[in-house]
């Protein structure tokens, strides 16, 4: 199986923040990303890194997804002791699968190479604290790299990233995330890139269903919700959110981009992280009933924009 060429220092050749460096040492060159996870947003991540020039091994459950990358010049890893390298990235659905991943054969073999592992799932801080505190002894570290940017954003290499973790595991793995992402942005320790995700998901689930009451609305009282989005586009409610779901919001289609399980999830552990804290969620409790409404109908691996449908009339 073919590989294209490694870049150590990825395609601009330039550090996103002054964290580069680490009492004037630069980080380890990266010869070698594993993604493991192709789904709607590892696939185009992958497909980012090799067109940066990066040796990308790739691994998924079903091994078919892998190899539609082998002529891109992925190499193929049959289990996950094989996707050991200098970085790896987790675009699995959340922790507990990777975890359930990492037998004595892998966690040798990302001891051996020195493994960076990035988890850019959406989970809770406590979690990926504790998968930091399991690989410690072996050597292995964790930085957390939630994404945000949907899979437009993953596809045009423009997602925003909330990173937790030490300073230099951070700077190691800049070059890597480069080619993914518009923003990248370093908020603290471990767990750190988590909980701001978690902030994120808040954002959007809640103007998801703003949308799709505000289009019930208009609908029901003969308002064309075509023009309304016009409307919304052109002013102060005009949002990312609005721009990538629209279509999916005026056609009803609900097509898997991120499904509405992962959305529960999501806010279930946005509600665990408020709950460590003396804040009172207020509107935190309606989004996540309204969300699991949609999953109790048997439509959970819908779009989460279906959210729309409880407003639904016909």
């Amino acid at each position: 199986m073919s590989s294209r060429p490694s870049s150590p220092i990825g395609p601009t050749g330039e550090k996103s923040s002054s964290q580069g460096d680490i009492a004037g040492v630069g980080p380890r060159p990266v010869r070698s990303v594993a993604v493991l996870g192709l789904g709607p947003m590892g696939l185009p991540i992958a497909r980012n890194l090799l067109d940066a020039g990066f040796s990308t091994t790739v691994w998924n459950r079903t091994r078919a997804r892998a190899e539609e990358l082998l002529d891109d010049g992925a190499i193929v890893a049959d289990d996950i002791a094989a996707a050991a390298c200098d970085v790896v990235l987790s675009v699995l659905p959340d922790v507990g699968p990777l975890q359930d991943l990492l037998d004595e054969a892998a966690l040798a073999a990302f001891a051996e190479a020195g493994t960076v592992l990035v988890v850019m799932s959406t989970t809770g801080p406590q979690q990926v604290r504790a998968l930091g505190d399991l690989l410690s002894p072996h050597g292995i570290r964790v930085v957390d790299a939630p994404m945000s940017g949907g899979v437009a954003g993953a596809a045009a290499g423009a997602l925003s990233l909330m990173i937790g973790g030490d300073d230099a595991d951070v700077a190691r793995i800049r070059p890597v995330l480069a080619p993914l992402s518009q923003v990248v942005t370093h908020l603290g320790a471990l767990g750190a890139g988590s909980l701001a995700k978690l902030c994120n998901q808040i954002v959007v689930a809640g103007t998801l269903a703003a949308l799709g009451e505000a289009f019930g609305l208009a609908r029901a009282s003969g308002i064309d919700a075509a023009q309304l989005a016009q409307v919304l586009g052109g002013g102060l409610a005009s949002s990312e959110v609005l721009t990538q779901k629209q279509d999916k919001l005026l056609r009803r289609d609900y097509s898997l981009g991120g499904s509405t399980d992962n959305q529960v999830k999501d806010l279930v552990y946005a509600t665990e992280a408020m709950g460590a804290t003396e804040v009172e969620a207020r509107l935190l409790p309606v989004l996540l009933e309204a969300y699991q409404e949609i999953v109790d109908r048997g439509d959970g691996q819908l779009d989460h924009a279906a959210v729309q449908e409880l407003y639904a009339t016909d």
